[in-house]
């Protein structure tokens, strides 16, 4: 199984890109996710992040996650096959 098809709640999230330059590089643990967003503590801060203006890394993988390709609820999102890229 890949990160893709893994749950991200309690996971640390990195922002690789995104199409808002300020959240580039900030990181959080994943507190929820619905269809297309994801909800992160930075700190004591909680930050909502739209899935489709970001790519991402989870835990510190190589993979890069693009944000539009997950925009599906999260139990979808688990069971569904991706290709690699």
């Amino acid at each position: 199984m890949g990160t893709m098809n893994e749950t991200w709640i309690g996971r640390t999230l990195t922002v690789a890109t995104s199409t808002d330059p300020t959240l580039s590089g900030r990181q959080g643990i994943v507190l929820d996710e619905t269809k297309n967003t994801l909800t992160l503590m930075e700190g004591e801060h909680t930050v909502v992040l739209n899935k489709n203006s970001i790519a991402f890394n989870i835990d510190n993988s190589d993979v890069v996650v693009q944000g539009a390709t997950v925009s599906q609820r999260p139990e979808d999102r688990i069971h569904r096959r991706y290709r690699k890229a």
